[in-house]
């Protein structure tokens, strides 16, 4: 069997009877003659990285819990959310939420409890609107109190420079 003899280049379309040409991939030749076939991964990578920095300007405005007004203050001590702190809200209505979850204001002391009672370190992060009444608060913080913790913090906007 000998392999066809090599076609001379022709600046027009094909023979009729000579059999149709086939498309390379695109390779490198191999120092041993052999060919080999390789993806090119630099759009691959850029696609990536856009992404990784999309994440990372993102992930620290994303606020966990139920959106609520929080009461401004003027010396606004600001820490960073590491995801470990349970979230309590109180909304302007009087509703409490355990994280995003709904929960009568009577089972948030037994649910605190269960919380902590699988992660210990978990600290307790109160967002009360400044519209809530006193009275919705003070319960929840009785209520957070008899489930054991001691600790509570308390979230509030920073005032900015300039508004009353």
């Amino acid at each position: 069997m000998n392999p066809l003899p090599p076609r001379p280049a022709s600046s027009g379309s094909a023979s009729p009877g000579a059999p149709p040409r086939r498309r390379r991939i695109a390779s490198k030749r191999h120092a041993k003659g052999g060919l080999r076939a390789e993806i090119n991964v630099t759009p691959l990578v850029d696609v990536v990285l856009v992404l990784l920095i999309i994440f990372m300007v993102i992930t620290p405005m994303i606020a966990r819990g139920v959106a609520v007004e929080l009461p401004v203050t003027a010396h606004h001590d600001q820490k960073n959310d590491d995801n470990k702190d349970l979230i309590v809200s109180i909304t302007a209505e009087g509703d409490v939420y355990l994280n995003a979850d709904k929960i009568p204001i009577e089972r948030l002391t037994t649910a605190v409890q269960e919380e902590r009672r699988r992660t210990p370190d978990k600290g307790i992060f109160l967002k009360a609107d400044h519209r809530a009444r006193y009275g919705a608060a003070r319960r929840t913080m009785e209520a957070i109190h008899r489930a054991g913790v001691e600790d509570i913090q308390i979230g509030t906007d920073e005032k900015k420079m300039g508004s009353n």
